[in-house]
């Protein structure tokens, strides 16, 4: 048996919070890449021209990556006595997370299928839960890792369904509302927030991307650690419903579009520039049918 996230730090106690420091890197960046899901491509430059001010701790992450442990003893230092689910979201990294009601997960129905999915599953829960393992259950520490990465896959899957109920979309909102997933790269869209998802609904497929909901456009995260989130820990469905519920939160498309010129002038759409962008045959039937019949009408 080996570990959906790949392996965590060193034993320790499954109830006892000094051992969180051992999964730090695990529950970020080290874990996520030992799934052979897709990596991060390349980012639009544009994306640091606007609102870079607020996007200054994400610029220090891959500055950052020799100080992953360090921080990670400093977050379980000062969450010594705290939950594994708020020592969870708090690590750096892990910023796209809200934190899950504990009686939704105690919920023997909202876990349904779960356990088909998360190695030692009971001992994964029971972490997450913060209960205590009995004696005689002792696990070696290579059990003791997988449990640990496992747990957080359990969680993941857990926050998926989670955000789609109506006390998770309001923890999500809070996020949304103050940016925390980041803002649209593209320049018309002007720094509209954009909202977590993922392409597929099954772990180990995706990393996390992040929707706008003005352009309708799918982009990497900004941070290479978000960036390498399962993108099934937030589910395909979660800003479609999400939007749907909130209406009047649903942004105006940009008027403006982007028309490349050379020495001013337009390139016309015979051009060999356009040729791997052609519209799509369907849509150019449309789009000239609708231009005979504006002649008609002059």
């Amino acid at each position: 048996n080996s570990g959906p996230m790949g392996g965590g730090g060193g034993g320790g106690g499954v109830n006892s919070h000094h051992h969180y420091n051992s999964v730090g890197g695990v529950a970020t960046s080290a874990a996520s890449t030992s799934l052979g899901m897709r990596p991060p491509g390349g980012q639009d430059p544009l994306e640091t021209h606007v609102y870079h001010d607020e996007e200054d701790e994400d610029d220090e992450d891959d500055e950052d990556d020799d100080d992953e442990d360090e921080d990670s003893s400093e977050i379980s230092a000062s969450d010594e006595d705290g939950s594994w689910i708020a020592w969870f979201c708090g690590l750096r990294g892990n910023e796209f997370f809200c934190e899950v009601d504990e009686d939704y997960i105690q919920d023997d129905f909202n876990l349904t299928g779960l356990n088909g999915l998360v190695p030692y599953y009971d001992y994964a829960l029971d972490m997450v839960l913060d209960v205590e393992m009995p004696m005689e259950d002792t696990l070696t520490e290579e059990q003791q890792e997988i449990v640990e990465s496992a747990a957080e896959m359990l969680y993941g899957l857990i926050h998926a369904r989670y955000i789609v109920t109506n006390r998770g979309m309001h923890a999500m909102y809070e996020k949304y509302r103050s940016a925390s997933f980041g803002r649209c790269p593209h320049v018309f869209c002007q720094g509209q927030p954009v909202l977590p998802v993922g392409l597929s609904d099954l772990p180990r497929n995706y990393t996390v991307n992040v929707f706008c909901p003005r352009c309708h456009g799918l982009f990497f995260p900004k941070s290479t650690r978000q960036a390498n989130i399962d993108g099934a820990y937030f589910g395909t469905t979660f800003p479609h419903l999400y939007l749907m519920n909130h209406p009047d939160m649903i942004p105006v498309r940009p008027s403006q579009q982007y028309v490349p010129r050379v020495y001013g002038f337009k390139i016309h759409q015979s051009s060999l520039y356009f040729r791997n962008h052609e519209e799509d045959p369907d849509n150019r039937n449309r789009r000239v049918g609708r231009s005979r019949q504006g002649g008609g009408r002059r």
